[in-house]
């Protein structure tokens, strides 16, 4: 039923190419990030999205962009104040400054994350402040290539309304689910996650709008 779902929705909604680099995204480019600084521009991303939209996360970003913050240490050297301003646009933007200067400062201070195993890599950056479940794994899948499936809002809503884990599943969950349904490939993982976030949006919203929606046959939600 995965790798069914998965399939369909690729075949409706086409290669979406995320993680968006410089407000752009790259479709069936699974080499990005080419460079530390993508890769940093991405971990920067995971964080101002939480709780926001990817528009109010693309002017943040273009901020930090404008102000030359390209790296954990010019985060790190920037006052909290102008921080804050710059990506006021993401919301909660105190908070979010902080949380940019925590994963700054463990960036600068450990050069050889690629390397460490995804467990080990999960385990550092679950204990870094303001770095949760979903966010941890948006950079080991985006920024650091590795196989890690991000569950979201929308997964929890969109599998649960179809019939194959209940609405209050835990993120490790119906995580596992995902791991041991899908083939650990980067590009399935990518994709699948960024086809979700599409299904949401245009169909599988709040109130469901299940005309047309590429799944309505398999969703118990419809029946």
């Amino acid at each position: 039923m995965f790798k069914r779902i998965y399939n369909k929705l690729l075949n409706e909604f086409g290669p979406q190419g995320w993680w968006p680099i410089n407000g752009k995204c790259n479709k069936n480019n699974f080499e990005i990030p080419k460079n530390r600084q993508q890769e940093f521009e991405i971990i920067l991303g995971t964080v101002l999205t939480q709780n926001t939209s990817w528009k109010n996360v693309e002017k943040a970003l273009q901020n930090l962009r404008k102000a030359g913050l390209n790296s954990p240490s010019k985060i790190l050297k920037m006052q909290d104040k102008k921080l804050s301003e710059l990506i006021r646009p993401a919301g909660y933007f105190n908070q979010k400054a902080k949380y940019l200067k925590n994963i700054s400062e463990f960036i600068g201070k450990n050069k050889n994350l690629q390397k460490l195993p995804v467990k080990k890599l999960r385990a550092k950056l679950l204990s870094i402040k303001g770095i949760g479940p979903e966010t941890a794994d948006s950079i080991i899948l985006y920024a650091f290539k590795k196989p890690c499936f991000v569950v979201d809002l929308y997964t929890k809503r969109i599998f649960s309304r179809l019939g194959i884990c209940d609405k209050k599943i835990s993120y490790h969950e119906l995580q596992n689910k995902f791991h041991k349904k899908i083939p650990k490939q980067i590009k399935i993982y990518n994709e699948y996650h960024a086809l979700l976030v599409e299904l949401a949006k245009k169909h599988c919203t709040k109130i469901p709008a299940c005309a047309n929606c590429p799944v309505t046959r398999l969703c118990k939600k419809s029946l």
